[in-house]
């Protein structure tokens, strides 16, 4: 029985010993960085992943990890071990307060700080001893026969203190067997975003036009990755996502690959992901472009829409001519040479004048369009074609039941003849009477007519329309 106690103090003894066995300090830099392979989301948010070497020493190690994002989400960070012994990991610190004169000076407060004055005509220095007492709204300095507020000339400091870093650094407690150790560190960070900038360019005849891609990938995240394995993903993803979720990413391998002007994509559950197949290096507060795809002579459609306001259906005082102009569309299919998932982003549109020089025409924004979609893209109104449009008759037949006309002439001043979609808002349920042209049922509330414009010339529509509600 003694013995068994003897045998169970000594191994109590032995853990104390063990855990009072102070941590060696380790730093590690993007020095020591293998490998880095970063995926970007669209709402300003980015997965990293890196590979280090580091040599662990045997037993308790404070790792220092430097050059990691300073935006980093710390409860998202995983470290293990890529080969070699499992890591055993006892606490992690994020220190994100950085290195700043106004930083170091207030974690001096209680402490003192060497005061240095230059003698305004010799130069000579004089060095003096004060207390900081206060660096908030102000510095306050007390000296041995008095206290001063402001910094009356340069402080020096002893040294920096221990949790303020000149660059963002995640500190890990870890036990490890002794010796050189391959460790991946991945974790979540916002900073990291990006969007798709498409640039169009219509054939002189306006009929196709040569669409090009770019992304363009901003870093705000507080670290700069060189040599990075790159991949987007394209599509709204839910933030709230299980513990697990980090280690379903599998590392890019560093080995190199092809060059290749675009990017591949693939489907990623409900998503679709673009990676690259060239490493490229994201600084610090830096914008770049990458090329993300291009097609030629995509057919294209040009359309002139005049889509009505329904306000005026319920104005009996419409009567008085109201000037418009219809908006110019480009509709295209995403489809033949084209035909790949395009993520959300700014079309803009250029068309080349009569000396062969591209001009800006418009510019319209995309949602997420998966293959075979059609894409309808707003330039802008037409100069050259007006329409004017007068409420003709106005009649109230029963309770919520009204029949009202409707004259819309269309003007052009073009050299060619143009068709205009001339759409209408309805309300309630309604019923077409008369109409100069054949309408089409859009939908339950919207109605509409193709109306073919002779150059140099002009047309109507005329309609009138029975509503209940």
């Amino acid at each position: 029985m003694y013995k068994n106690g003897l045998s169970l103090g000594v191994v109590v003894f032995a853990g104390l010993v063990q855990a009072a066995e102070p941590a060696r300090d380790l730093s590690s830099t993007a020095t020591d960085r293998e490998a880095v392979a970063i995926t970007v989301y669209n709402d300003d948010l980015a997965l990293v992943k890196e590979r280090r070497r580091v040599e662990l020493p045997s037993g308790l190690t404070r790792l220092s990890l430097r050059d990691v994002a300073a935006r980093m989400r710390p409860e998202t960070v995983l470290l293990r071990a890529v080969i070699g012994p499992p890591l055993t990991l006892v606490e992690q610190n994020f220190d994100f307060d950085l290195l700043t004169p106004q930083k170091l000076l207030e974690k001096y407060i209680g402490h003192d700080v060497t005061v240095i004055r230059s003698h305004p005509t010799t130069g000579e220095e004089r060095r003096e001893h004060a207390t900081v007492l206060a660096a908030g709204s102000g510095t306050v300095l007390r000296f041995a026969d008095r206290i001063e507020t402001g910094v009356p000339g340069r402080l020096a400091f002893d040294s920096v203190p221990p949790n303020l870093r000149d660059r963002p650094t995640l500190s890990v407690l870890l036990e490890a067997a002794s010796g050189t150790q391959a460790v991946e560190l991945s974790y979540l960070t916002s900073g990291l975003s990006w969007q798709a900038d498409y640039v169009a360019n219509l054939a002189t005849d306006g009929k196709s036009l040569d669409l090009n891609a770019w992304v363009t990938l901003t870093n705000r995240s507080g670290a700069g990755f060189d040599n990075s394995t790159l991949q987007l993903v394209a599509g709204t993803v839910n933030r709230v996502r299980a513990p697990d979720t980090l280690q379903r990413f599998a590392m890019a391998a560093a080995a190199p690959r092809a060059k290749t002007m675009e990017a591949t994509q693939e489907a990623l559950l409900d998503y679709h992901l673009y990676s690259f197949g060239r490493a490229t290096s994201i600084a610090d507060n830096q914008t770049k472009q990458l090329a993300l795809l291009s097609a030629s002579a995509v057919p294209v459609r040009r359309e002139y829409l005049l889509a009505g306001n329904d306000w005026y259906y319920r104005n009996r005082h419409g009567m008085i001519g109201q000037k418009l102009k219809p908006a110019v569309f480009l509709e295209f299919e995403n489809r033949g040479q084209l035909g790949k998932p395009l993520p959300a982003g700014i079309v803009r549109v250029y068309a080349r004048d009569s000396k062969g020089a591209a001009q800006f025409v418009g510019e319209d924004r995309i949602e997420h369009t998966a293959k075979n979609e059609k894409l309808k893209l707003r330039l802008g109104e037409a100069f050259d074609i007006t329409a004017e449009r007068k409420q003709t008759s106005y009649r109230k037949i029963a309770d919520k039941v009204v029949e009202t006309a409707f004259l819309i002439d269309l003007h052009n001043a073009k050299d060619e003849a143009v068709t205009v979609r001339v759409q209408e808002p309805l309300p309630g349920d309604w019923e077409v009477l008369r109409e100069s042209h054949q309408h089409t049922r859009e939908s339950s509330r919207i109605a509409s007519w193709n109306v073919t414009v002779p150059a140099g010339g002009s047309a109507s529509l005329e309609y009138s329309v029975r509503a209940t509600w």
